[in-house]
C-alpha cells in the first residue's frame, strides 16, 4: 500500500478536478454517522483532503426512506435505499456515495462500481426486548418471549429465522430509523424487535441490545456491518484514492456474501442470509435460504481460498438453490 503522502501528492490537487468532493448519503442518523466516519478515515489517510476542507454532504431521500408504511418486500425490495443516490452519481451531481452494504443491490447500475469496502463492524443481529421481559441466555435468545408475543421487523430474513425457532410468535412490520424502532418497543407497541448490532454501535446505542444473537442461531444479512462506497467507473482518481482505505478482509467476505446472493437471485421476498469469516487463512461462508413463515429453512457452509471468495459464494448459492423448493424463488 502506498503511503498517504505519496497518494495525496499527485491525486487530489485542486486543479485535477472540481472541488468540493460531493458525498451522497441518506439522511438517517445512522447513514450520516457512517458517512462522516468514512470522511474522517479518508482524511486521515490523505491529510490534504482535510486541509482543503473538500467534502460536501448531499443528503438524498430514497424510495425506502419515503415509504414507511409498507415492508420493503412489498414495494420493490432490492435497491430501494440506493436508486436515487446512484441516479445522482450517474448524473454527476455527486462524486461518490456511502452505503450500508446490506442495502446495496447485488448488480449495480451500468457505470457504477463498488470502489471500496470498509472494516466490518460486528455483523450480528440483536434482540430488543420491551419493558418487563427478562434478558435471556444468549444460547436461547428467544426463550424470554412469551407465547404469541408481537415482534417488530421489516426483514423477511429475520422473520423467517425467528418463526422457524418460535412459530407461535407474531411478526409485524416496523419501519423507520433505529431510534424510532427503539421508541416503538419502549412505548409498548411491540413486545420486541430485531436490529443490527453494527448500527447500534455506530450510534452509541449498543447498550439498548437485550441480547446479541450468535450467527449460528440467526445468520446475518449479506454485507451486514460493512460500509461500501460507490463511484463512477470512469472516475479513475477516486477509484485509486479509495483503494487506499479498502479493508481486504471486508472485500473478501463481502465478495463471498454478494456472490451467494447473485447465485440465488431470489426475489425481494426470499429470506436469504450470508455470513463469511476469515479464519486460519481460509474463508468460511454460511448461507441460508428459508420461507417467510419459517416452515422451510436450510443452511449450508463452504470454505476455501479467500482469493476465490466470489466463486465460493456462487458455489454455495447454487448448492442451496438446488436443495430448496422452487416456489421460494418465484416473484
Amino acid at each position: 500500500m502506498r503511503s498517504p503522502d505519496v497518494l495525496a501528492q499527485p491525486r487530489v490537487k485542486p486543479h485535477h478536478r472540481t472541488l468540493p468532493l460531493r458525498v451522497g448519503t441518506r439522511g438517517s442518523p445512522l447513514a450520516l454517522a457512517q458517512t462522516r466516519a468514512f470522511q474522517s478515515q479518508l482524511s486521515r489517510f490523505c491529510p490534504v483532503l482535510d486541509a482543503l476542507n473538500v467534502f460536501e454532504e448531499h443528503v438524498i431521500t430514497t424510495s425506502g426512506d419515503r415509504i414507511l408504511d409498507k415492508r420493503l418486500t412489498d414495494i420493490g425490495g432490492k435497491g430501494l435505499f440506493s436508486k436515487e443516490i446512484h441516479d445522482a452519481l450517474a448524473d454527476r451531481r455527486i462524486d461518490f456515495a456511502v452505503h450500508s452494504l446490506k442495502d446495496l443491490e447485488t448488480e449495480l447500475p451500468p457505470g457504477i462500481v463498488l470502489a471500496c469496502t470498509l472494516k466490518r463492524e460486528d455483523a450480528r443481529d440483536v434482540l430488543i426486548l420491551g419493558e418487563g421481559l427478562e434478558r435471556p441466555d444468549p444460547a436461547a435468545p428467544f426463550a424470554s418471549l412469551p407465547p404469541g408475543a408481537i415482534v417488530g421487523s421489516a426483514s423477511v430474513r429475520r422473520q423467517a429465522q425467528l418463526l422457524h425457532a418460535r412459530p407461535d410468535l407474531v411478526v409485524r412490520t416496523i419501519r423507520g430509523n433505529v431510534q424510532t424502532r427503539l421508541g416503538r418497543v419502549k412505548g409498548g407497541e411491540f413486545d420486541a424487535s430485531l436490529l443490527a448490532l453494527a448500527g447500534l454501535r455506530r450510534l452509541g446505542l449498543a447498550a439498548e441490545a437485550s441480547v446479541i444473537i450468535a450467527p449460528e442461531i440467526m445468520v446475518p444479512a449479506a454485507g451486514q456491518g460493512i460500509v461500501g462506497v460507490t463511484v463512477r467507473e470512469d472516475d479513475v482518481e477516486l477509484c485509486e484514492l479509495l483503494s487506499g482505505i479498502e479493508d481486504p478482509e471486508a472485500r473478501a467476505v463481502s465478495s463471498a456474501e454478494r456472490g451467494l446472493l447473485a447465485a440465488l437471485d431470489g426475489s425481494c421476498r426470499t429470506p436469504i442470509g450470508g455470513y463469511a469469516r476469515l479464519r486460519d487463512g481460509a474463508l468460511h461462508l454460511t448461507g441460508l435460504v428459508a420461507r417467510e413463515d419459517g416452515s422451510f429453512l436450510i443452511k449450508s457452509e463452504i470454505s476455501g481460498n479467500p482469493r476465490e471468495a466470489e466463486a465460493l459464494g456462487r458455489a454455495l448459492g447454487e448448492e442451496l438453490r438446488g436443495h430448496s423448493p422452487a416456489d421460494i424463488f418465484r416473484d
